[in-house]
């Protein structure tokens, strides 16, 4: 199978709003903080249409703190690549077990995951290993939700410094709550609140994702090294 066959369609839910009703949720949102940003959208959007994922990486014990304190039962998406660190995996239960959180895994069709490994695609063509193993399971999920909430935060990429609190991405509403937490605000909470960060931050690694494409680094200079590549794809 050549490598363009992989790539399969995009979601195209939406949750129905207009630019600028985006733009008055933003001027309206703008003004909380993370936690009270998080309280109001269970209020201006059905729950049961909200989709939660995480990493489980470096930041996640502080987002997902918030997340389980205000609504336990949300269900968190995770994007199982099947090239995760080991680290990532016992990580993921440890903040399961401690926050009693109720995790979905996702993951690619088999036969398309088994060929990024055989061709060693984190190597050949790391944006269609990403596409394949990260971004198409995503899609596939979003289809049951309006509404998808991030934990992205504008000082990790210059990418991400130009969000806002809301945006319209592949036609379904995003919601980056944590957009505008600074570094020094998250690592606050966190040494407050008594949470871990993931294993690996203490040996250098400060941007964590799937084995093979994550080394030692400050922000995302650890991510796909020799290459321009900043983002895995389901954040554009």
């Amino acid at each position: 199978m050549g490598n363009a066959q992989l790539i399969t369609r995009v979601g195209n839910n939406s949750a129905g709003l207009s630019r600028d009703a985006i733009d008055d949720l933003n001027r309206e949102y703008r003004e909380l903080d993370f936690e009270a940003r998080i309280r109001r959208v269970y209020q201006d959007f059905a729950p049961d249409k909200i989709m939660v994922t995480s990493s489980f990486a470096a930041t996640s014990a502080y987002f997902l703190h918030i997340i389980s304190s205000i609504r336990p039962e949300q269900k968190i998406h995770f994007i199982d690549t099947g090239y995760h660190f080991e680290d990532t995996l016992k990580y993921k239960e440890y903040l399961i077990e401690r926050f009693k959180l109720d995790v979905i895994d996702l993951r690619a069709d088999e036969r398309q995951h088994q060929i990024t490994q055989d061709e060693q695609m984190w190597r050949t063509d790391p944006d269609l290993c990403c596409q394949v193993n990260k971004v198409q399971p995503l899609e596939d999920a979003k289809e049951h939700y309006d509404l998808w909430i991030s934990s992205l935060m504008g000082w990790q990429t210059e990418h991400r410094a130009g969000l806002e609190v809301f945006e319209e991405r592949r036609g379904m509403i995003k919601f980056n709550p944590m957009i505008d937490v600074t570094r020094e605000q998250r690592d606050a909470y966190i040494a407050d609140h008594d949470l871990p960060f993931h294993p690996l931050v203490e040996e250098g690694y400060h941007s964590i994702g799937c084995s093979h494409c994550t080394w030692k680094g400050e922000g995302r200079e650890g991510r796909w090294q020799g290459s321009s590549k900043t983002e895995c794809g389901i954040h554009l």
